[in-house]
């Protein structure tokens, strides 16, 4: 099975920049999406052979989630049933007969990290989360996680170290969640391939000059590694500052 994860920064401007181009090539089996920055009713997606779920933020213009899929699931959660982390459409959860297919868009900790201290209340949150589904049945989580994980997934580690994104907090969250029985699927396939990021800012010409980070993922529990195919990051794909990201299973 193929699982698609891309960032879209505005599903609408996206729309203008082939996103159903990429969609349609792509021919996915389930096609996740983050920041889609709608709310309900502002657009109608023609999407023939997919199954739809969306989760708003209750902010306009804000966060967002989406999934596209082939396959209609058992169940469809919204959020992680934590009031105060379901309020800005973050998680969605679909469940299927031998996984869970979960994509999120983690918080950002923001200039100044003025969101930090939200940021590790929402890691161990989701974290318990996930093993909760986790002791059910085997996890697919994807989407945008906010965290270059080490200095090899980003292109300048020693400036960044106290940026958002690239915290010794935020990257030990993603460490300890890995720990607690999940893979990175692309460093499963390719534990030391450098300068394959996921994300540029759209100021200095970061990605013409590839200084990008790998920001967006792929995790599986690590019960399902004997089924991991193939990992991919899109980098030739535009549309948005970020690029999706590809799993491919033997389901």
């Amino acid at each position: 099975m193929k699982f698609i994860s891309w960032n879209v920064n505005g599903l609408r401007a996206c729309l203008q920049k082939g996103f159903l181009d990429f969609f349609k090539e792509a021919d996915a089996d389930f096609f996740c999406l983050q920041e889609t920055k709608l709310q309900e009713g502002q657009i109608t997606l023609e999407l023939p052979g997919y199954y739809q779920y969306w989760n708003y933020a209750r902010k306009k213009g804000y966060s967002g989630t989406a999934v596209f899929t082939k396959y209609e699931p058992l169940s469809v959660s919204y959020g992680i049933g934590i009031e105060e982390h379901d309020q800005e459409g973050r998680v969605i959860t679909l469940e299927y007969q031998n996984f869970y297919l979960v994509t999120c868009y983690t918080p950002n900790s923001q200039n100044e990290l003025a969101r930090l201290p939200y940021r590790m209340t929402w890691e161990d949150a989701f974290r318990l989360y996930l093993l909760e589904l986790d002791a059910k049945k085997p996890v697919i989580l994807c989407g945008d996680l906010n965290v270059a994980h080490k200095e090899i997934d980003l292109k300048n580690p020693k400036t960044n170290r106290t940026n958002a994104g690239f915290t010794d907090e935020e990257r030990d969250k993603m460490t300890q969640l890995l720990a607690s029985g999940f893979t990175d699927t692309f460093r499963y396939f390719y534990p030391d391939a450098t300068q394959i990021y996921s994300w540029w800012s759209y100021r200095f010409k970061a990605r013409e000059k590839n200084a990008g980070w790998r920001i967006d993922y792929f995790i599986t529990s690590s019960s399902m590694d004997e089924k991991l195919a193939d990992a991919k990051i899109h980098t030739d794909i535009l549309g948005s500052d970020h690029c999706p990201v590809e799993l491919v299973t033997n389901h």
